[in-house]
């Protein structure tokens, strides 16, 4: 094959710079006021003192029923954002998402939580899939992986702030008013979200015509360096062994992500001695603010050299090794650094895996292909809490749980190191290529 040459970049004073300004920050904090009504609930869980009268598994279950509803609007809100409009697709969302969280906060019986928790989980589903769809109609290939990790730095970043900010709130309220309060700041954000955000450089007022005009050239550029998928239908696209690997890696990640990060409260209350909810949130941080700068750094490096596949297998295996030695090792201050380590290993990944898809498929299918992933995938999201919460009850010892996600990581690094052993993609080389020469 003849060595692709490099994207002709203008002078640097020309490259728009106002997008990673404008398009990030939005973005990033309406998916942490997302990431907070998800995952306050595993904070909210070990303070609960019997309400519900839940066990593990019924835990488990309350942790991974969200994403047994949050597989139904992945597809159809994939294709509504990139056929009618991202922008109005999330704003939509945004509203319903914040009332079905303010509402879980009333729940009187332990099916009714799980029913708020399903509802949650399909309003949520569709946000994910249409962001990506909005940020590949920003950001070239060659910046994918960077703007995909800034925003979903969020992931992180949510569990920086809101962790502790839920461990103060149930130091002065019931878990009940904890939920209602938090549902209420994605109604606010839904304003905010509406006048900032435009679905294309073209339609943004913010951006002059010139900034416009060079992200679109660019983008169309790497479209056309893709191969034609097929006839170019959404069953082409998903009928492609790439696409079927990346389900399959997207669904053994997420078990291993969500089953860590449900139960990581737990724990920490755990070594901290049954500590104060505003403790164990503070130090629930700390894992999470390790993760947000090897997430970035691991973005960045993916970016640099092109190497996708080996920025998301490469941290799986540390998680693997990390979580298996928590088991093995005594000591609150050993433990907490392997939890530190685990929680960055497994939230790496995130900037390169979701880069690929955009690099194997053309714009007009790669919405399905993502929201399938996404919707697949997350699945995980369901099996990962409720097997620890179901093992913990059956062994008296959250040890097998993590061995067992140790477990569901390797198979996911095996998936993504032999079932997508094609090498670099062309597109990938090219856009590694105009890295270097900008």
């Amino acid at each position: 094959m003849t060595e692709a040459r490099p994207i002709p970049q203008p002078p640097s004073p020309a490259i728009p710079a106002k997008r990673w300004a404008y398009v990030i920050p939005v973005a990033a904090i309406m998916y942490m006021l997302a990431y907070l009504d998800r995952n306050n609930v595993s904070v909210i869980l070990p303070y609960m003192h019997g309400d519900l009268e839940l066990s593990n598994a019924d835990k488990g279950l309350v942790g991974g029923i969200f994403f047994v509803g949050y597989v139904f609007l992945q597809i159809p809100a994939a294709i509504l954002a990139q056929r009618w409009s991202a922008r109005k697709t999330v704003v939509i969302l945004m509203v319903a998402w914040g009332l079905a969280a303010s509402l879980s906060g009333l729940v009187q019986t332990k099916s009714q939580f799980y029913a708020a928790r399903f509802v949650l989980g399909f309003f949520e589903g569709g946000v994910w899939p249409a962001v990506l769809i909005l940020l590949a109609s920003w950001f070239p290939l060659r910046e994918r992986a960077r703007a995909n990790a800034l925003w979903m730095a969020c992931l992180p970043l949510s569990s920086v702030f809101m962790a502790p900010l839920s461990g103060w709130m149930l130091d002065h309220a019931s878990w009940r008013w904890v939920l209602v309060l938090q549902g209420v700041p994605p109604l606010v954000w839904a304003v905010v979200w509406w006048f900032a955000v435009a679905d294309r450089p073209a339609q943004a007022r913010w951006i002059s015509r010139a900034e416009a005009d060079h992200v679109e050239r660019s983008i169309a550029a790497d479209e056309a360096a893709k191969p034609p998928a097929g006839s170019g239908s959404y069953l082409d696209a998903v009928k492609q062994k790439s696409v079927l690997v990346l389900i399959g890696v997207y669904f053994f990640w997420i078990t291993g992500f969500y089953g860590f990060n449900l139960w990581l409260p737990s724990v920490i209350k755990e070594l901290t001695h049954n500590g104060s909810s505003t403790e164990v949130g503070l130090l629930t941080a700390v894992p999470f603010t390790v993760a947000l700068v090897v997430m970035i750094a691991n973005a960045a490096w993916s970016d640099r050299t092109g190497k996708r596949r080996q920025a998301v297998a490469l941290p799986l295996v540390v998680g693997i090794a990390a979580l298996l030695l928590g088991q093995a090792v005594d000591g609150a201050l050993p433990r907490m650094l392997l939890l530190c380590v685990t929680a960055a290993a497994v939230y790496a990944p995130y900037g390169p895996f979701w880069a690929i898809p955009g690099q194997l498929l053309r714009f007009e299918v790669v919405a399905v292909a993502m929201g399938l992933i996404n919707a697949l995938g997350n699945l995980g999201g369901f099996a990962g809490p409720y097997l620890v919460g179901w093992l913990t009850d059956a062994t008296g010892s959250s040890v097998t749980g993590f061995a067992v996600l140790s477990g569901f990581l390797a198979v996911a690094v095996a998936l993504v190191t032999l079932g997508l052993r094609t090498g670099t993609s062309p597109v990938c080389r090219l856009s590694g290529q105009a890295a270097e020469g900008a």
